[in-house]
């Protein structure tokens, strides 16, 4: 059924694109550095600091493959996109491509040859880069080592093979053009809107898609399910966005992965605050800030509210739980091989940002990402010291992570856990 659904999109995207078909790709426009953009030297810093404010490295490196080489798997449901190789090599990389070539790829989502690009590569969002911005970390991938791997061909079943078939779909999705900054704000509401909608792609994690796999404007950053796991609302909504947040707690959560009383990162958002986020600098992270504040505020059926203080917590100590608990066997495990970390409290033993208490994660009675962060672990660096938890996939069962899941979020969210071994099982196979 999915398969007929997605050919009848697909029909409905290429009529609307046919009519394009013949005047594709169109002349290809010279660019160039403004007079106020540095050069040298100077222009490649830049451009370093531009593409990790993008999180290049997370999306074009595969594990254990050399940085910006390709390779990375994209599963989505008709197929399997592969991230190509960024590096200068000329032959398997984009050392031959023109200054011009490059830019078209982020504005128009085109190849070197003027191929359709598909978009995993978040372009929808890149559109919306300067001239100078996307020169600049141009610069920064010419510098970087070249890598002679070839970029390994994606797998998508017809007709998402065919990339004509984009561009219909970009013609009803695609950007108009560069960032226009709105005069009647600041000037750091503007930059954290640039940030936010174009080099940190916010929204293409967290804002859900439609039966076309584009961004829901109408939803727009209020949560979705990516690759398994949930990229929260990150709306004002107080109860299931960051309305109770602080700008302080929210700053310290995107620059170092945890915020006290909100627990911290794991999954692809750790990711992104170990490659990205965390190098931005205080001035950015702030600015990101003063924009989300403003977005508009949607509710979310991802997650419900947070109970920050469940009476678990109240009458347990850092060592022991509340007197009157019942054994399980999710506490069994918890006390075997969690407490000595999370504590029973809820506080965190040897690091706060082993804190538990707070955490959507914990509060979320499908235990969507708790159960991949046990499957999976985490290891992000951060200003206050690395923060690791080992995967603790080989060592217990699908019934052992889904006993101590349930007793987690009994304990420190006061939520009736929903974990089954056959979630458990599905999230291993994913």
């Amino acid at each position: 059924m999915k398969k007929l659904i997605g050919v009848a999109l697909a029909g409905a995207i290429v009529a609307v694109g046919a009519a394009w078909f013949f005047f594709w790709p169109a002349p290809l426009p010279a660019v160039a550095l403004s007079a106020a953009s540095p050069t040298g030297q100077d222009l490649i810093a830049k451009g370093e600091y531009l593409a990790k404010a993008a999180d290049c490295a997370a999306c074009h490196t595969a594990p254990g493959g050399m940085k910006l080489a390709g390779g990375l798997a994209f599963k989505l449901p008709f197929g399997t996109i592969y991230a190509p190789n960024i590096t200068p090599d000329r032959e398997f990389g984009i050392g031959a491509w023109s200054d011009a070539e490059f830019v078209r790829a982020l504005r128009k989502g085109l190849g070197r040859h003027g191929e359709d690009l598909y978009p995993a590569f978040p372009y929808t969002s890149f559109a919306l880069l300067s001239t100078d911005d996307a020169l600049a970390i141009r610069a920064y991938l010419a510098s970087v080592s070249a890598a002679a791997v070839p970029s390994r061909p994606n797998d998508l079943w017809f007709p998402f093979n065919q990339r004509y078939v984009m561009r219909g779909w970009k013609l009803l999705f695609m950007p108009d053009g560069p960032y226009a900054p709105d005069r009647s704000k600041t000037t750091e509401w503007n930059r954290g809107a640039y940030l936010v909608e174009a080099l940190a792609h916010c929204g293409e994690c967290h804002t859900p898609r439609n039966l076309l796999f584009a961004t829901k404007s109408d939803a727009k950053f209020s949560g979705a399910v990516v690759e398994g796991l949930k990229a929260y609302n990150i709306t004002p909504d107080r109860q299931s966005g960051t309305g109770e947040w602080t700008d302080a707690e929210l700053a310290a959560y995107l620059s170092s992965g945890h915020a006290e009383g909100h627990g911290g990162t794991s999954g692809s958002m750790a990711e992104a605050v170990n490659l990205s986020l965390r190098l931005l600098s205080a001035h950015d992270i702030a600015s990101m800030v003063t924009y989300m504040r403003t977005v508009p505020s949607l509710p979310s059926t991802l997650a419900g509210p947070v109970e920050r203080s469940p009476a678990s917590l109240a009458s347990s100590g850092p060592w022991t739980p509340q007197p009157t608990t019942a054994s399980s066997e999710g506490l069994k495990i918890f006390q075997g091989a969690c407490a000595s970390c999370h504590g029973w409290d809820g506080n965190g033993q040897q690091s706060p940002s082993a804190s538990l208490r707070g955490a959507r994660t914990v509060n979320d009675p499908d235990g969507t990402n708790l159960v991949r962060l046990i499957l999976n672990g985490v290891h992000m660096s951060s200003p206050t010291g690395d923060r690791n938890m080992p995967s603790f996939a080989a060592a217990y069962t699908d019934a052992d992570v889904a006993a101590v899941s349930n007793y987690v979020l009994a304990h420190f969210g006061n939520k009736a856990g929903q974990v089954t071994p056959g979630i458990v099982a599905k999230a291993r196979r994913d």
